[in-house]
């Protein structure tokens, strides 16, 4: 957005990282509304957004029953919702909104993610994953990310959820004390890779 400092005239442009939630797995339910794979960055309360930013947040909320269904339930996506107060360009850098985050091993798949503008005149208009539009004071940016995916078919989730609460409250860690169908699974790939050299170190 535009403004004056000391008489001079400035352009600053602002990014800001979207929280989104998190995928299921075979022994946990996904986490909702939090940065994945972004450690280096934290949620902006809603008041410091509000400070240095010319909007509003008029609603900043999980957004219920978009992780996918499963044994597992994938987290929930966030809902955020923006009041401009100045002229803006708007500019959207956003993924999942033309493909759902898919289930795994029979669960169901989360929520498309949407990005919707609602002009001050009542104009609705559904924005692409990627876009760049001018607002005006009084428009509202309606941000909704996608859900996780949920895990494994929903037909034993009783059961499921039955063994996942006693070994947390228990603090089972030993696979010969998990059902079978809950053995733990080894984890490949380049940062379990990493993580064993750091390990073994």
């Amino acid at each position: 957005y535009q403004r004056r400092v000391r008489g001079v005239h400035v352009v600053q442009h602002n990014c800001k990282a979207v929280v989104s939630t998190q995928s299921t797995g075979p022994h946990w339910n996904g986490r909702s509304g939090v940065h994945t794979h972004m450690t280096n960055t934290r949620i902006t309360d809603p008041e410091i957004i509000e400070q240095r930013y010319p909007v509003l947040v008029d609603q900043f909320t999980l957004r219920a029953g978009s992780g996918g269904t499963g044994q597992h339930a994938g987290g929930d996506g966030l809902v955020r919702t923006l009041r401009f107060r100045r002229p803006l360009t708007l500019c959207c850098l956003t993924e999942r909104r033309s493909t759902a985050p898919y289930g795994m091993e029979g669960g169901g798949d989360g929520a498309k993610g949407r990005n919707i503008l609602r002009r001050k005149n009542g104009q609705v208009i559904a924005l692409g994953a990627k876009c760049a539009v001018k607002v005006n004071p009084g428009d509202v940016f309606i941000l909704e990310t996608p859900g996780g995916g949920g895990w494994g078919c929903p037909d034993n989730a009783q059961d499921n959820k039955h063994h996942s609460l006693r070994g947390v409250t228990r603090g089972i860690t030993r696979d010969e004390e998990r059902p079978a169908k809950l053995r733990r699974v080894e984890i490949k790939g380049s940062v379990a890779q990493y993580t064993r050299n750091q390990e073994s170190a």
